[in-house]
């Protein structure tokens, strides 16, 4: 699951779908990208991490290298 994202969401006060309706995609989306099932685009990400406040490493690389 990715947590980052969720965390930084609910901290944002926003659900899943004002996320999905904000960057053009649909909630069903974001819950697939929040439980990993799927990995955006890097369009997407980018779109996620601004409307979160947060940036795009933190959110989707925070443990590859460790």
């Amino acid at each position: 699951m990715n947590d980052v994202l969720k965390v930084a969401r609910i901290r944002k006060g926003i659900t899943q779908k004002e996320l999905a309706v904000s960057i053009g995609v649909t909630s069903k989306y974001i819950s697939l990208i929040e439980s990993k099932d799927i990995k955006p685009s890097p369009n997407i990400m980018q779109k996620i991490a601004n409307c979160v406040d947060v940036p795009v490493q933190e959110l989707f690389f925070r443990n590859i290298c460790g």
